[in-house]
């Protein structure tokens, strides 16, 4: 079977410097994933080449059989790719209600509209008038993957949703995640957190110095302290 998302040789960086030193990973559809590895080992660059925001130097990145490495941000979204960003970057001035109109402005076929996103995260339904400075650091990450919903996209990146977040929105991002993932969307989650890695992907691919350099089942990975100790430095 061929896998939905294709990454082969992909070289990524910045002003001429190389941060991504061929990446290869696969991801079925439907499959949850999650890119672990030490702070500067090339994560979110990897989440922002495959979006489009940075324009890799070599490489391919390959959407159910569509080629997509090198396309204009706005066509990789067409072609189903969403992001959470780091840092959630959401508009200090807009409400709440504003963010959700812009993220629904371009009509998209799929099962998540306004009304179910706001069932899934009812907090947002009570913040609508609320500035996005107006926010709790879990609020805006709420609203973040609200957005990221609303495009209906069929590949999520999530890049380090838990973030400075209190454990019991750390829990609710998990629960997003796995109701998502049991939707058929396939995810792409860059963490920090091991348990919440854990706790929703199938699987986990290690990097370091730019590379894959290790890929394992969750159960696999877990059961292996030794790995977590010499690709992490943790336990």
């Amino acid at each position: 079977m061929k896998p939905f998302l294709s990454i082969r040789a992909l070289r990524s960086g910045y002003a001429g410097g190389v941060v991504l030193h061929g990446v290869d990973l696969d991801l079925q559809a439907g499959g949850i994933i999650a890119v672990l590895g030490r702070n500067g080992v090339g994560k979110t660059t990897l989440m922002s080449t495959v979006t489009g925001f940075i324009r890799p130097y070599e490489g391919s990145v390959m959407l159910d059989g569509r080629e997509t490495a090198g396309s204009r941000v706005d066509a990789i979204a067409r072609a189903g790719v969403g992001i959470v960003p780091q840092g959630r970057r959401v508009f200090a001035p807009l409400t709440v209600a504003e963010h959700l109109a812009i993220a629904t402005r371009r009509p998209t076929t799929g099962p998540w509209t306004r009304e179910r996103v706001l069932r899934l995260l009812p907090r947002l339904g009570e913040r609508l008038g609320h500035r996005g400075d107006q926010l709790s650091g879990g609020e805006q990450q709420m609203l973040a993957i609200a957005r990221a919903l609303l495009a209906n996209p069929r590949l999520l990146l999530l890049d380090e949703p838990s973030d400075g977040l209190a454990p019991a929105v750390v829990a609710q991002v998990g629960e997003v995640i796995r109701e998502v993932g049991a939707e058929g969307m396939s995810v792409v989650l860059v963490e920090q957190n091991l348990r919440l890695a854990f706790s929703v992907a199938q699987e986990v691919a290690v990097m370091q110095k730019g590379r894959i350099v290790h890929r394992a089942s969750c159960a696999e990975f877990q059961s292996r302290p030794d790995d977590r100790r010499r690709l992490l430095g943790v336990d």
